[in-house]
């Protein structure tokens, strides 16, 4: 059964915002008592927090639907409605949130990062919060918003200061169970190892991690073998250690050759070009492989590599090469940029912007796009006539309809808010006037019952078109 997950899809949706709610206080003695329906809650968020003790994503891997919960419906006597709760969803150390395509979301690197998979929806207002002055007794409330929904990509990156690389059973398993208390499965065959393994290692005051990466072959870096399922974890290292076999009893391998191998892969995954090499013989307690590493190691110093020679299994080399590593980390680490705390940036919206643009999209049709009218459409109740018209009072306020003018819309034409596949579309009526003072009863909007000529006129050809239609369909020849 399958431990070790690296990479998942993640099906993510935040929790819906509670409805506010359209209430009128009703107590004895008190006709008049206004309004007094309450807010709905918010919807919960979907959050992504780094876990020191979580080194896996396999319970994504068989889970990867995850939801947030809904906020709660205000209620009466300006009862707000409850808040959904946050889902936080623990992820190791080093996990990447990218999105389908392959775009860079998120870097989760140390213990508590957070980010926010999916925005919860805000809660409606309830009509309480909508009276003012002029709407004393407001006969509608403000829809929740819908929590944001969207598939993410998590991928681990292995979290290491030493990343050991090389052929399958060149003995990296064996070297990270002596070096470390790492307790990885080892034997005489090739791909032993399936997952990368990490251990900590002590060398004086220096503390260090090692991840055994799972053998690599010819073609790793195009897909073959096991390479490129684990390549990525060798990317937040500080050193590469090419650990080469020199008791291979493979006719056509030797450690040269093996070592140009493995760079060539390397060379071709691309971003490591930079990182210090070390290059670590093993098995020298045979005796043939004693021979093949005194004869190769000078060509390998001449080629500026600092060689090792050690013996996983009699135990020899290992103390001079932890100190070698350590103290290549340790000069990697003070070469580093000291981090800086997170500073908060404020970016003012300019005084010209007016938080929506208008765009022709063919003969008599425009598009309107912006944060606050697309809000404001998926909060409205469209089964409400007043909360059409507080709707059209907001967006006047906002200059929606100046912005018509000037973009040479006219009466009759086709208006949409929002983008393609989710757009409210209905037809411009520029002559509707604005304001609370117009309205009629509790719930209704006169406005809306008021004469359209230029909707009429369409609606008039449709009729005609369809009797045409009909006309032509009856009509058969002798």
């Amino acid at each position: 059964m399958t431990t070790f997950v690296d990479r998942v899809e993640l099906h993510v949706a935040a929790g819906n915002g509670g409805h506010g709610v359209a209430s009128v206080m009703r107590e004895k003695f008190k006709p008049l008592g206004g309004p007094d329906g309450g807010n709905g809650g918010r919807g919960g968020d979907v959050v992504l927090v780094v876990d020191q003790d979580v080194t896996t994503l396999l319970e994504y891997h068989h889970h990867p639907h995850r939801k947030a919960t809904n906020g709660q419906p205000g209620a009466g006597d300006n009862r707000s409605g409850k808040n959904g709760q946050d889902l936080v969803l623990p992820v190791p150390d080093g996990t990447v949130v990218m999105d389908r395509a392959g775009n860079v979301l998120a870097d989760l690197v140390g213990q508590g990062t957070t980010f926010v998979a999916g925005q919860g929806g805000r809660g409606g207002l309830g009509n309480a919060a909508l009276a003012s002055a002029r709407r004393k007794a407001p006969g509608f409330a403000l829809l929740g918003e819908p929590g944001e929904a969207r598939d993410i990509v998590l991928e681990l990156k292995t979290v290491a200061d030493v990343a050991l690389v090389g052929y399958p059973s060149a003995g990296k398993s064996s070297l990270i169970s002596v070096l470390s208390a790492a307790k990885p499965k080892i034997a005489d065959y090739p791909f032993t190892t399936l997952v990368p393994n990490l251990g900590v290692v002590t060398a004086g005051s220096t503390v260090y991690t090692i991840a055994d990466v799972p053998g690599l072959i010819p073609g790793a870096s195009q897909g073959k073998g096991l390479g490129l399922e684990f390549l990525r974890h060798v990317e937040r290292c500080e050193v590469l250690v090419h650990v080469l076999d020199t008791a291979t009893l493979e006719a056509d391998r030797d450690p040269v050759s093996d070592l140009d191998t493995i760079e060539e892969e390397l060379k071709q995954y691309g971003g490591l070009e930079n990182r210090p090499r070390m290059v670590v013989l093993n098995k020298i307690d045979v005796p043939d492989g004693k021979d093949l590493a005194d004869m190769i190691r000078p060509d390998l110093e001449e080629r500026g590599y600092r060689v090792f020679e050690v013996s996983a299994v009699a135990h020899m080399g290992l103390k001079e090469l932890s100190f070698a590593l350590a103290d290549v980390v340790s000069k990697a680490r003070a070469a580093k940029p000291v981090q800086e705390a997170t500073r908060i940036v404020i970016r003012p919206k300019a005084v010209d912007d007016t938080g929506f643009t208008i765009t022709e999209e063919g003969e008599n049709f425009f598009r309107v796009r912006g944060e606050k009218p697309e809000r404001w459409v998926r909060q409205t109740d469209f089964n409400n006539d007043e909360a059409v018209g507080y709707l059209a009072d907001r967006l006047n306020r906002l200059g929606v309809e100046d912005g018509l003018r000037k973009a040479g819309a006219h009466a009759g034409d086709g208006i949409a808010i929002g983008p393609e596949d989710n757009a409210v579309v209905f037809d411009w009526e520029p002559m509707m006037a604005a304001g609370a003072e117009m309205l009629g009863r509790r719930g209704e909007d006169h406005r809306l019952e008021a004469p359209r000529p230029a909707a009429q006129r369409r609606r008039d050809r449709d009729v005609a078109r369809d009797e045409a239609d009909q006309e032509y369909d009856g009509f058969r020849p002798f």
